[in-house]
């Protein structure tokens, strides 16, 4: 049997085990997924172990996906773009290789699941971090109006889009992107999809941006999902927005780490389906 497993810190709330377990079932595929807790400050001698006794590949969460794909001897287009992995695959003698599935996941979850199409539209993306990095590549690709990505840290936003600027495959769209830090946006103009990408929810903090950033009816989409982003629904609902949790991004892009490790794409609507029935 081969063995997966998702790295993380926290790790026990992951829901990833249900799922893949799920995917398995309705593919017909052998496997065994885990949940491996990591040290803050050991994420790499718990990667190593995992592969030393047979494991096959890996999910990481956060908040090692940055650490995960420096670790990889090679890696795919959107984990190089995004400089963070959240899917790992070994080879027979201990190879890394990273992949991020992340922005196909939540791309999916907004124009199939919710059916709102991207394209044309204006995105405000929250966040620079590991979930941001691994998703804007796939945002720009959907072809947005325009695309502003605010961080608390202005330098972080700044490397992540120039970093995505010298990518001749979202040239075209980046031209239209503006960069803006929290306390410099202008709240004025108002975004048809807003996606939190920080881990404000998490934490229980309030939502780090002003309402006026949302147009009538727009998507307020949190990464989070389950009661962690009841909060964030809630303010959503209060201004206007239309709000979604994280919880369809989560099964989608596991059902793209399961088609790289596996070659079989499973069934992702049905399960989110499950899921949703099963967590309310």
């Amino acid at each position: 049997m081969d063995h997966y497993c998702v790295l993380g810190n926290p790790v026990a709330h992951s829901k990833s085990p249900a799922i893949h377990a799920r995917f398995a079932e309705l593919t017909g595929e052998v496997l065994e997924y885990s949940r491996q807790l990591a040290p803050l400050d050991g994420f790499a001698a718990t990667l190593h172990d995992w592969i030393a006794r047979g494991g096959r590949g890996c999910n990481v969460t956060v908040p090692f996906k940055f650490e995960a794909f420096r670790l990889a001897g090679t890696a795919s287009e959107r984990a190089t773009l995004a400089q963070a992995a959240n899917t790992l695959s070994f080879g027979d003698g201990g190879q890394i290789a990273a992949d991020n599935t992340d922005g196909a996941g939540l791309v999916q979850d907004i124009q199939f699941n919710a059916g709102v199409s991207l394209a044309g539209r204006d995105i405000l993306l929250l966040g620079a971090g590991g979930a941001a990095a691994g998703v804007l590549g796939p945002l720009l690709a959907a072809g947005p109006r325009r695309l502003v990505v605010t961080n608390r840290t202005h330098a972080r936003a700044q490397d992540l889009v120039a970093r995505h600027a010298a990518h001749p495959s979202v040239r075209a769209v980046l031209q239209k992107t503006e960069l803006l830090a929290l306390e410099q946006q202008g709240l004025q103009a108002g975004f048809d999809v807003l996606i939190n990408a920080t881990a404000s929810s998490l934490g229980g903090a309030a939502v780090p941006v002003d309402p006026r950033v949302l147009k009538p009816g727009a998507l307020a989409y949190d990464m989070m999902y389950g009661a962690a982003a009841k909060g964030f629904a809630d303010w959503a609902l209060a201004h206007g927005a239309l709000p979604r949790d994280g919880l369809g991004m989560l099964v989608e892009q596991a059902a793209e780490s399961f088609a790289v490790w596996r070659g079989v794409r499973p069934p992702s609507a049905q399960v989110l389906q499950e899921m949703r029935k099963a967590l309310a």
